[in-house]
């Protein structure tokens, strides 16, 4: 099941937090070089995540999680930015450890796509690292292609040479209704 989380009260700390976990280890070296205890910075780590995701992430309205759940454990997530209208940015596309290989990321992007969709024409650009193949091979099969040498973070402003730009694009065959005309 496809689940569009735009309130803090509906992220479920500890689902996120697995999805999360291989990243959130890597990340306590990062935020907290000087913390000897493992289990403590990993703690920091999360803690600075959850805070991220209720202060600031989900507090504006046009910004969405997207999480994939099957038999009800989050399996795969990504984090929507709406830059500007029919225009996004995707950050942290992710699956547990235990569920890789098996297309949760795939069934998640693919579903977000067909979701924006009904929406009309889009454009969605994302940051992916040269050396993750997998996460390569699965925007490509969703549709993405590479359209820079290097990824450039919408966010941020900042352009990462350890990563391709990706970009997917739909045009609706929907016309556009005039202003003021309904169908």
């Amino acid at each position: 099941m496809l689940l569009k989380i735009t309130e803090n009260t509906d992220i479920d700390p500890r689902n996120i937090m697995d999805i999360y976990a291989e990243s959130n280890m890597e990340n306590t070296d990062y935020f907290y070089p000087e913390t000897e205890d493992t289990e403590l910075a990993l703690q920091k780590v999360e803690s600075d995540f959850l805070e991220y995701i209720g202060t600031e992430f989900l507090s504006c309205p046009a910004n969405a999680y997207w999480v994939l759940e099957e038999n009800g454990v989050w399996v795969s997530a990504l984090r929507l930015y709406k830059v500007k209208e029919g225009f996004y940015y995707i950050e942290a596309l992710e699956t547990r450890p235990d569920r890789r290989r098996q297309g949760c990321a795939f069934r998640l992007l693919n579903g977000l796509l067909e979701e924006l969709k009904k929406q009309g024409a889009f454009r969605i650009c994302d940051c992916v690292g040269k050396k993750n193949t997998a996460s390569l091979k699965t925007h490509e099969k969703c549709g993405f292609s590479v359209v820079s040498d290097c990824g450039y973070n919408y966010l941020s402003d900042e352009t990462d040479d350890r990563d391709f730009g990706m970009e997917y694009s739909y045009e609706s065959n929907t016309p556009l209704l005039a202003a003021g005309h309904q169908t």
